[in-house]
């Protein structure tokens, strides 16, 4: 038996497999998880039950104006502290447990708790909200051992643990929750043990992120991001990206199409045969953010309040397709695992390397670096 462990746990470390998905509704109607578990179940032979995990928005309208804390606990000592932190820092309006359904396969779990909750902020204090969110995110990642901020925006969640994705989809209900947005992930988290905060989609505010690859940049990207205030706590390389995401978009305002260009910056060489103005701009985006060039095999769903964002890296070493009918966006590792959900679509295409896919909420149109019609 041991043997036989040893043996699945080899060949469940392959980090380039892992399955993503997203979808959303161009006019915002709301549906509910069943669909995106389906879709992940389509793309199993990805996954390895060591990682599963969903990102949904549009799920909480009742509270749409506080933030939704998903924790996971490991015990209730991490709890009760958790619990004077935040009430020492937000007004918290509602405290409960995450329901959940124990499965087949998930027969125990750590504990699963949510909170709504406003920050309590002092006059003198300069912050934006969101930066006063993201430093209390940090301070419970950093000093509560046994305690992890699985995800921190308002009116959505992230939903993640050990297991298939279709499993954590059953085990966390998601057919009873509705969304206009759902991401999904099956995998497990690059380098780093199998537990369930680690598992994908990685979070921060309303980011969310799910990864196929293996970021190699990691080290220089984990630098940059902690001297602008981030401290990445999981040692898993997904984390910086939805760190990245948010320091150049909400922080910096960039626009996604310039955000996509610092991660996936053309080549030098495509630089010098640009027009002189697009020139000077690309160079300038690589040397004020050569530390948030991410470099490694990698595609990427990220997920926010108004849209979804597709992107692989600068060659296309891991799949991404993308596609659309009357009112959705889909994107995918796998085009089956699309038609399984809508056999019947009006556009499909393949992303180029290093463009985004980009998808908002009352947009006419989808957007790759030019609008698709």
């Amino acid at each position: 038996m041991e043997r036989e462990k040893q043996v699945a746990d080899k060949d469940y470390r392959v980090p380039s497999a892992c399955g993503i998905f997203g979808m959303m509704s161009r006019s915002g109607r709301r549906f509910d998880g069943s669909l995106i578990i389906k879709a992940m179940a389509n793309m199993r032979e990805r996954s390895n039950g060591l990682g599963g995990g969903f990102a949904a928005y549009g799920i909480y309208p009742q509270y749409s104006s506080l933030y939704a804390f998903h924790l996971i606990y490991d015990n209730d000592v991490a709890k009760n502290e958790t619990e004077k932190i935040l009430s020492l820092y937000c007004q918290v309006e509602k405290s409960e447990p995450i329901p959940f359904r124990y499965t087949k396969r998930i027969t125990s779990a750590p504990l699963l708790w949510r909170y709504f909750l406003s920050p309590k902020k002092n006059a003198d204090d300069d912050r934006t909200e969101e930066d006063f969110i993201v430093d209390l995110v940090m301070l419970i990642n950093r000093k509560i051992p046994g305690a992890f901020v699985a995800s921190s925006g308002k009116n959505m969640g992230i939903f993640k643990g050990v297991g298939y994705p279709e499993e954590i989809g059953e085990f966390f209900r998601l057919d009873e929750y509705e969304g206009y947005i759902w991401i999904g992930h099956g995998r497990f988290p690059t380098n780093s043990v199998a537990w369930w905060g680690g598992a994908h989609p990685f979070g921060l505010l309303d980011w969310s992120v799910v990864h196929n690859g293996e970021i190699s940049s990691y080290g220089i990207n984990r630098r940059y991001l902690s001297a602008n205030g981030y401290e990445c706590t999981l040692f898993t390389d997904t984390e910086v990206i939805a760190y990245l995401v948010d320091l150049l978009v909400r922080r910096h305002q960039l626009p996604f199409e310039l955000m996509a260009k610092v991660l996936c910056p053309p080549l030098w060489e495509e630089i010098e045969r640009m027009p002189q103005e697009e020139a000077e701009l690309h160079q300038n985006l690589r040397i004020v953010y050569s530390e948030a060039l991410v470099n490694g095999p990698f595609a990427i769903i990220v997920g926010f309040k108004d849209g979804m964002l597709g992107l692989t890296d600068r060659i296309k070493l891991r799949p991404l397709v993308a596609a659309e009918d009357e009112d959705m966006l889909y994107i995918s590792s796998e085009e089956g695992a699309i038609r399984e959900i809508q056999p019947s679509l009006k556009r499909v295409w393949m992303p180029t390397a290093g463009e985004p896919v980009i998808g908002k909420i009352g947009a006419t149109s989808y957007a790759t670096e030019h609008y698709i019609s």
